[in-house]
């Protein structure tokens, strides 16, 4: 009940969350450490950030000379992987709507509204961040662009970080230098993310968000998901289900994990045609679709079902904790994709300025900014309509 009570006003607790950070803040007089306070942000800016990098440098400037270059060439790849999977995912709606993979943006209180989503969320945006800048501030420090201010800032409840160069010396340098920053921010994140995707191999909890063939290479896939009990008077009773069979499709659909349901549109009154194995062999049974309890509109079988993760790691030698489990799932996702949804040519991305590096010069200005503002156009309405059908198709959902 508290949970629910938290999970329903959730965006109140986040609002009372930030006065309360503002009141501490005030208390012990951050503003004499380098913040900034508004009543709508919290900002810091610390000036030695270069000094810092420079240190860290020294130790390692044949790597980072390595990774600085690998970002260029990643900077393309991120790019035309970010527009492949929104225009494929565009494509599934109308296509093969089962396929269509529903995104938002994460707003703690707003579309984060579970406890234990927002704590891994908050836990894992400082991370992502200060490695993204960091990546930024030393390949910036590798080309000798100097580095004004470094630091990160709170809107309420959105986070950014930054690095802050000193403009006269990043616009006179080469081009490529430029490139090697502007792309070493999202290719950290995403090597990072493979670095840890590689650890989450061997835990169940990453064959949620990992595709195939990767998912047959590297896990024992269940042959489907077990009726633990049936609901009195629903038509999976009526049709014969029995508790211990096992789902393997709905409708054509075909169903190994229980997250495999969600591709499934039951509405009440069908009938769906369930595949199950009982004893060895496969039936078909004809179940008409009961409605929720909770959301008439919402259909159901008519079973209780296991919901744990079956699927099994080929490289299964860790003992995982749930709550770690989930915590290093959530820092996975944010990394890869603030790596690469960064990596889309907007205005506020680094996207947007790669690709205005790459085209500058060659162009009178005014034709330039005409390209540019239509290539943020066509970005702005594809990232629009991939977040807009997923709540034409889910209605407003949350996390």
């Amino acid at each position: 009940m508290a949970l629910d009570l938290l999970t329903d006003n959730a965006i109140i607790y986040v609002l009372i969350a930030w006065v309360v950070i503002l009141g501490i803040a005030k208390a012990i007089k951050l503003e004499k450490h380098g913040f900034e306070i508004k009543p709508y942000s919290l900002t810091y800016k610390n000036t030695q950030v270069q000094s810092a990098l420079s240190k860290m440098l020294t130790r390692t400037k044949r790597g980072i000379r390595v990774f600085a270059d690998v970002s260029v060439v990643a900077g393309f790849l991120m790019m035309g992987f970010a527009f492949w999977f929104l225009l494929n995912n565009l494509s599934n709606f109308f296509v093969e709507p089962t396929e269509f993979a529903e995104l938002t943006v994460l707003i703690p209180g707003v579309t984060l509204t579970s406890v234990s989503a927002i704590l891994y969320f908050l836990l894992s945006i400082p991370i992502v961040l200060i490695m993204h800048e960091g990546a930024h501030g030393i390949v910036a420090t590798l080309e000798k662009i100097k580095i004004k201010t470094g630091g990160f800032a709170v809107f309420i409840a959105l986070f950014a970080g930054f690095v802050e160069p000193d403009e006269k010396e990043f616009d006179s340098a080469k081009k490529i230098s430029r490139l090697r920053v502007i792309g070493a921010g999202a290719t950290s994140n995403v090597i990072f993310a493979f670095a840890l995707g590689a650890l989450l191999l061997t835990n169940p909890i990453f064959a949620l968000v990992l595709p195939e063939p990767f998912l047959g290479w590297f896990y024992e896939a269940p042959d489907g998901v077990l009726i633990i009990s049936i609901m009195e008077d629903s038509g999976a009773e009526k049709a014969g289900l029995q508790a211990n069979d096992l789902i393997m499709g709905v409708n054509g659909v075909v169903i190994v994990s229980p997250f495999d349901f969600q591709k499934v549109d039951l509405k009440p009154g069908d009938t769906a045609t369930i595949t199950v194995q009982r004893d060895g062999q496969q039936i078909q049974l004809p179940v008409e679709i009961m409605p929720s309890p909770d959301d008439p509109e919402r259909g159901l079988i008519g079973i209780i079902r296991d919901n744990a993760m079956s699927y099994k790691p080929v490289l299964n030698f860790i003992e995982w904790n749930p709550q770690v489990s989930m915590f290093l799932l959530w820092l996975w996702m944010i990394s890869f994709f603030i790596g690469i949804i960064n990596m889309l040519p907007l205005p506020i991305l680094d996207g947007g300025k790669f690709i205005y590096t790459i085209i500058e010069k060659h162009a009178s200005e005014k034709k330039i900014n005409a390209i540019m503002w239509s290539v943020y156009a066509f970005t702005f309405v594809l990232f629009a309509l991939n977040i807009a059908l997923s709540y034409v198709k889910s209605g407003w959902f949350t996390i």
